[in-house]
């Protein structure tokens, strides 16, 4: 029986991969196909779904907003979240562990909570339709949780080392950035992860504060209804193309996930 131990994970994996599959299939057919017929297969392959996508710039530029608001999301999360959950881990003070569920709290809340006083500040400010109005909306989501998890990593690290290198004659910021930071990198990698996928598939926030300039792929896929209905084929391919990223991203952090399982952060 033993030898058969890796049948139940096989099929389990099999099974989870089906509606990627499935989409992957349908990204590859024309909307009628979908719609009057069921294959495994393509019956017709065509390329014109991603041929438009990549040649029109209404839907390649939704990528390229994509992954820049979430790229300046994420280096913000790392950069301010990084002293803070350092701070939070070596330091005691007034109120530190209210504070630190407070922060908390601001990641239960759901997004539509904030989604009219965004618009309305970011308006004010010159600032709608901007990658950095995005940007700077998510913080408030992925800090907390930026803070939390490097916590952990960060309360994993001897404060012994923090005080061998003062008495070695390190200045703080040489410390932090030569010594300790490489000690948690597996933490900045797992933190990072998780602030690229709320960001990425965040959808509320980035219509509503988005317009033309800055509208990411996500708004342009609820925007694809014509007078003969949705474009269904194109829908697909561009969900295959949604998958990309994170898949890469989770290619690059797989063993850094692992790692934050084994610290109870994940």
């Amino acid at each position: 029986m033993s030898k058969y131990k890796w049948l139940v994970p096989t099929l389990y994996i099999l099974f989870l991969m089906i509606p990627i599959y499935w989409l992957i299939n349908m990204s590859f057919k024309n909307t009628s196909e979908i719609i009057n017929s069921f294959s495994i297969f393509p019956q017709n392959i065509t390329f014109d779904n991603y041929i438009k996508i990549f040649t029109d710039s209404t839907w390649y530029m939704g990528y390229v907003n994509s992954i820049t608001y979430v790229g300046i999301n994420t280096i913000l999360c790392i950069v301010f979240a990084l002293p803070a959950a350092y701070a939070f881990s070596r330091y005691k003070f007034l109120g530190d562990k209210h504070m630190f569920f407070w922060l908390l709290t601001n990641r239960m809340a759901p997004p539509a909570v904030f989604a009219l006083p965004f618009f309305q500040l970011y308006s004010s400010f010159g600032l709608f339709d901007t990658h950095l109005a995005v940007a700077l909306a998510h913080c408030l989501f992925n800090i907390p949780l930026a803070v939390w998890i490097m916590e952990g990593f960060i309360s994993g690290v001897p404060k012994e080392l923090d005080e061998t290198a003062y008495v070695d004659g390190y200045s703080f910021p040489k410390f932090f950035f030569k010594i300790f930071i490489p000690n948690i990198k597996a933490g900045i990698g797992i933190t990072a992860f998780f602030c690229f996928m709320f960001s990425w598939v965040e959808l509320l926030l980035a219509k509503t504060l988005t317009a033309v300039e800055a509208k990411p792929i996500a708004a342009t896929m609820t925007r694809t209804a014509s007078t003969s209905g949705y474009e269904l084929g194109l829908l697909a391919a561009a969900g295959v193309l949604t998958i990309i990223p994170g898949a890469i991203v989770i290619y690059f952090v797989r063993n850094y996930i692992a790692k934050g399982f084994a610290l109870g952060r994940v």
